[in-house]
């Protein structure tokens, strides 16, 4: 069948791609940003690529004209507090009049369970588009899941930073609601498993897993796989409002979406409904064999997609394109150069940068920089990077973004996220005369982004040279820590 799928730089996106191609379907993926998409270059070469920005959009491509079949995999609660559910509906109307304009027959939408009388604005927001998709001149089937599982997933990124690095918890009283956790996994063979399918159409169906859990039992669950002492007591007095605060800080999670999960936290999501798992034939795992495989992956380097490379959860929310011009006018840079001797011993240290790797020279200082920036709402370093060896365009990189990483042009580009008055570039490039050049630009906002930069200038005079001098020489340097 010929696919489309929405939201293909998404963290559902990315891992159910390979399984598509690997089922044989065709598939068109729809992105914003065509340099954006970071799938393998072998999976770009067996997919088709589309610019829709379905905010603003409204006619369909021609290349999305003749498909059988679409995702609506579209999300955004990490972009705002307070309109997420208006663009969330805008979205889906935009999506509706395009598929009129195409042979679609079915839609499936991965939404959230609503068993619940009250619901969060979330929650409410995934119900109403469930209903404008229902109105569609088409097919629709909605799988409705809770937390998911997975390499990568905000649920397991958020729950390993709180069990890993918390031994003894204070925590919101919400830490008592039941969910239903389901690994990727199962997520993706329910995805996969209704195309096609008759029985599905015009239907929805909770997925969960075979267990019922708090979200406390959840964090216990895990401390126990990975043999950690844990102490928990509960709160009850602890706000919303400070209640996303303790998992922003705590966490790598954004502030926006902690402040949406802990709003939907408050709310049991729990189904007794087994009609697809039984149609389909799917055995869920237990939650403690999905932390297991998630740790699988990781240990292997085998994380597909993670959620913290989407742009929401960065500072910048539109296009990044515009920022990969680095301006030369209006100014302020500093240079170095160094000769190097293998080229490619050197692009593998640039390539490797950041993460748990660090950044090669004074890494307390570009740790406290870290705690600033999250003290001022900033991304901080928490979200480290996917892959520890591997960079594409469009990836996170502690409080950066990759602009472009290119091996065959010898360049790695990153734009800053992190809170500062202005706007931060820092590039690697080896030229022909195997010189690598290390230029880190900004352009300052008023005043006070150059005095940011004068007050930051003798920190830069240490960091930036003894980066260099490790990345081109991969020797140890006299630390400042």
């Amino acid at each position: 069948m010929r696919i489309l799928l929405t939201g293909a730089n998404g963290y559902i996106g990315m891992r159910l791609l390979p399984e598509l191609l690997e089922q044989g379907h065709e598939v068109v993926c729809a992105v914003r940003n065509k340099s954006r998409f970071s799938s393998s270059k072998e999976l770009r070469e067996q997919v088709e690529l589309v610019e829709i920005d379905f905010l603003k959009d409204k006619e369909a491509p021609q290349k999305i004209k003749d498909i059988d079949v679409a995702y609506y995999l579209i999300h955004s609660m990490s972009a705002s507090t307070k309109d997420f559910d208006e663009h969330e509906m805008t979205a889906a109307q935009n999506f509706n009049k395009m598929m009129a304009e195409t042979s679609v027959n079915q839609v499936i939408y991965l939404s959230g369970i609503i068993n619940e009388d009250k619901l969060s604005k979330h929650l409410a927001s995934r119900k109403k588009v469930e209903e404008i998709l229902h109105e569609g001149d088409f097919h629709t089937t909605v799988l409705r899941a809770a937390i998911i599982i997975g390499s990568g997933s905000s649920s397991f990124e958020i729950l390993r930073d709180l069990c890993e690095k918390l031994p003894i918890m204070i925590t919101p009283q919400w830490v008592r609601t039941k969910c239903q956790p389901l690994a990727i996994r199962d997520v993706i063979q329910f995805l996969t498993g209704v195309i096609g399918k008759e029985e599905c159409y015009n239907k929805s169906f909770d997925v969960g897993g075979p267990d019922v859990l708090s979200y406390q039992e959840m964090m216990e669950q895990y401390a126990k796989v990975r043999d950690l002492k844990l102490a928990i007591w509960s709160m009850p007095v602890m706000s919303p409002k400070l209640s996303s605060y303790w998992l922003y800080f705590i966490t790598s999670t954004s502030y926006t979406l902690a402040r949406n999960l802990v709003d939907s936290m408050k709310v049991e999501v729990v189904t007794k409904d087994t009609r697809l798992q039984e149609l389909l034939g799917i055995e869920p795992l237990h939650y403690n064999e999905a932390i297991k495989l998630a740790f699988y992956k990781i240990e292997q380097n085998q994380v597909v997609s993670s959620w913290k490379d989407s742009l929401s959860s960065g500072r910048f929310k539109k296009e990044l394109n515009k920022y990969i011009q680095v301006p030369q006018y209006g100014c302020l840079t500093d240079e170095q150069s160094a000769k190097v001797e293998n080229t490619e011993e050197v692009l593998d240290r640039i390539w490797a940068i950041g993460g748990l790797n660090g950044w090669y020279y004074g890494n307390w200082l570009w740790k406290f920089r870290g705690y600033i920036d999250k003290l001022f709402g900033g991304v901080g370093l928490r979200r480290g990077r996917t892959h520890p060896t591997m960079i594409t365009s469009g990836d996170s990189l502690d409080f950066w973004r990759v602009l472009l990483a290119d091996r065959e042009e010898k360049r790695l580009l990153l734009f800053a996220e992190m809170r500062v008055p202005g706007e931060a570039w820092l590039e690697f490039k080896i030229d022909e005369n195997n010189v690598l050049h290390q230029t880190a630009t900004f352009r300052p906002k008023g005043i006070w982004g150059r005095l940011y930069w004068y007050s930051m200038y003798p920190f830069h005079y240490f960091i930036f040279e003894g980066m260099l001098n490790k990345i081109a020489k991969g020797e140890p340097q006299k630390s400042i820590a």
